[in-house]
Order: C-alpha cells, then structure tokens, then sequence
C-alpha cells in the first residue's frame, strides 16, 4: 500500500512540475524594451516569416530559423540570456531553444 501511495505521490509532484515549466514566461522590463526593439531597428534583422499564428506558449516549427540573443542584450537585459529569439511581423518573440516555445513578445 505504501508503494501504491508513493508512486502516485511521485507522479503528481512529476505532473505539476511540468505544468509549471510549461507555464514559465519571461517578463522584460519596458527600458529593455526599447534597447532591443533599437537594435532590430539598427541592425536590419530580417523578420522570419510564419505561416501560423504566434502568441505566448506557441510551439513554433522547426522550419522558423531561431537567433541567438546579441551579446549587446544580455548586457543590457540579463533576463533575456538563455533564449533566442526571432523577428515577426515587426515584434520580437523570444522562445525556449530547447522546446522552441514562445515565452514572450516585444511590440
């Protein structure tokens, strides 16, 4: 019966550990904002084109080629190191590089 107990136990704390991982978002303060949304401006980054609707917690295909974070930002907004991102549609869309996730967008 402790076995029972246990696993299932186990197997809850695996299920929301997960749910919660899923929920992540990275939040981005507005002077941030502005440093990146320049930097696209700057530098010409070519947008990416995407055939499917892209909100926060999107999957995006595999065909989307992500970008690595531009040292510039990371000194700037450290919050955004452990991601990458692409140019859509005018905005910027940071993702998890791992499961390709969105986890939030810059207007």
């Amino acid at each position: 019966m402790k076995h029972i107990l246990f696993a299932g136990t186990a197997a809850a704390l695996l299920a929301s550990g997960y749910a919660m991982a899923q929920d992540a978002t990275l939040t981005i303060e507005p002077a941030h904002r502005t440093v990146i949304k320049q930097y696209i401006v700057k530098e010409h980054v070519r947008p990416a084109t995407i055939k499917e609707s892209v909100a926060v917690g999107t999957v995006l295909p595999e065909d989307v080629t992500l970008q690595p974070v531009p040292q510039e930002w990371t000194t700037t907004a450290p919050e955004v190191s452990s991601y990458d991102y692409v140019d859509w549609n005018g905005k910027v869309v940071f993702v998890e590089p791992k499961t390709r996730r969105v986890v939030s967008i810059v207007d």
